[in-house]
């Protein structure tokens, strides 16, 4: 997956279509982000002896989102990310992600 936890994001399709958010948590293997604010929904929650209170009842979340619906923003336009590898003095290579649109590593 080339979206990580932390990236700055916008919402390609669905009812948050062009929300923008940063990557709260990835789920690599059902290839899905939970994004800040975006796909909120709304869950009840029991109350039992560790929740007790105004914990328990009716809790706005977020919903994870698949990966293909988001893009990574940069300059409030959609970007698709690449990779660049950069071979360092020692001799070893990093991999780096990259901007297609302007070439700048993200």
């Amino acid at each position: 997956m080339k979206i990580r936890k932390g990236d700055e994001v916008i919402v390609l399709a669905g009812k948050d279509k062009g929300a923008t958010g940063k990557v709260l948590r990835t789920i690599p293997r059902e290839e899905r982000v939970v994004v800040e604010g975006v796909n909120l929904i709304t869950k009840n929650i029991k109350a039992d002896q560790q929740r007790a209170g105004k914990e328990s009842g009716r809790v706005t979340v977020e919903a994870p989102l698949h990966v293909s619906n988001v893009a990574i923003v940069e300059d409030g336009k959609p970007v698709r990310v690449g990779y660049r590898i950069d071979e360092n003095e020692d001799g070893t290579t990093t991999k780096v992600r990259i901007s297609r649109r302007s070439g700048k590593e993200i």
